[in-house]
């Protein structure tokens, strides 16, 4: 049996609508699409809508942001783009002989793709991607997996507006087409990418991604040497509950396999059991590390998570509420918030992975789920 979950009619029908979308349709703009990470998003990518699109005749760049989380994302699209100029050596002709210097350059960035003679022109994403297109003769399909991790340096937000440019370019009747395909796995933060007019996406459709769900069960369930004791129902219910994450179900059906206790009666209790449990100890493991915060380090991710896309770090009014949990927190801190130590401790928030910071200075949470954990744990009002 294959041992990955395929989702084949909703990558047919994804392809289907970004590739014979009509001239006014959004999608042209861009797609974006939302999903909680581990919850299979990349894998339908990988496994189905890269298969899928290709199937259907277009040219597919993938490109994973989480990937090399140390790479600074400018970097690694611009490499992506120069990756696929190269293999296509008709393309690469066709770009390099309209300049000088092959080299691909996108803002600050710049990657060799071999000089043809000493000049010193650069050739811009639009135009790589242009010789693509008119080398193939095919829709290149462009997808950026994690792709609000782009605006947390100012070579990634360029590197969208390069792609912003080659859209409109190769959108043209001039050209085969590009559509870009964004994921990532907070709404919030992809959002940031297309909900202003200055952003590279402005005005494009952003959805969530359905989660797996019932069909994603059977399946697994038919695999399980126990399957025929568990109800679909019971298991979908109780999948749910655990943020439809495959890797907790997987682990608890593993933990009840090596329970040489277990029989077909007391199975589905136990998958129950185990379920929860893996889904318990995950949060445990981040309120460990919200715990060992300092008091100014606790305050700032206290503040954050309760006001969500209204926090303002160094607001005022910001300051008071900071200095009034650590209040609550250590009364014998002595601690006072100031634009220093706040911006200290928000970096270090960031290096513990648990803040993300975009490039033009918004701060938002890493896994927008802490703040629901955080709150149940009485952390927040």
């Amino acid at each position: 049996m294959d041992s990955v979950f395929h989702r084949v009619e909703l990558a047919l029908d994804m392809t289907t609508r970004l590739l014979d979308a009509p001239p006014t349709s959004a999608v042209r703009s861009g797609l974006f699409l939302a999903a909680p990470r581990r919850t299979g998003k990349s894998t339908f990518l990988r496994e189905d809508l890269v298969p899928a699109l290709r199937n259907a005749g277009a040219l597919v760049l993938y490109i994973d942001l989480w990937r090399d989380r140390d790479a600074d994302p400018g970097e690694v699209i611009v490499n992506e783009v120069a990756a696929a100029l190269a293999a296509e050596k008709g393309a690469l002709r066709r770009a390099v002989s309209r300049v000088g210097d092959a080299s691909l350059s996108v803002g600050s960035v710049s990657v060799s793709l071999g000089r043809r003679d000493s000049g010193s022109a650069k050739i811009s994403t639009t135009a790589a991607l242009a010789s693509l297109s008119e080398e193939t003769g095919r829709v290149i399909a462009l997808i950026i997996d994690e792709a609000q991790h782009a605006i947390t340096t100012e070579a990634g937000t360029n590197a969208l507006f390069g792609l912003k440019a080659a859209r409109d370019e190769l959108n043209s009747s001039a050209h085969h087409g590009l559509r870009v395909i964004a994921t990532g796995s907070s709404r919030d933060k992809l959002a940031m990418l297309r909900a202003s007019k200055d952003q590279a996406f402005f005005g494009a459709p952003l959805v969530a991604f359905p989660p797996l769900g019932k069909d994603y069960v059977r399946w697994f369930v038919e695999q399980q040497a126990f399957g025929d004791a568990l109800d679909i129902a019971d298991v979908t219910r109780w999948f749910e509950r655990a943020g439809h994450r495959p890797e907790f179900l997987g682990a608890a059906a593993e933990s009840v396999n090596f329970q040489f206790d277990v029989d077909e009666a007391s199975v589905s209790a136990r998958l129950e059991e185990a379920l929860e449990h893996e889904v318990a100890m995950a949060d445990e493991a981040i309120l460990e590390l919200v715990r060992s915060l300092r008091p100014l380090q606790s305050a700032v991710l206290r503040e954050m998570a309760s006001k969500g896309r209204g926090y303002a770090p160094f607001e005022g009014q910001t300051m008071k509420r900071y200095a009034e949990t650590i209040q609550r927190i250590d009364a014998n801190s002595g601690i006072v918030p100031s634009t220093t130590n706040v911006q200290a401790a928000l970096e270090s928030l960031k290096q513990r992975g648990l803040v993300w910071r975009a490039s033009r200075g918004i701060y938002a949470l890493e896994d927008a789920p802490l703040a629901e954990l955080m709150r149940a744990e009485g952390m927040i009002d």
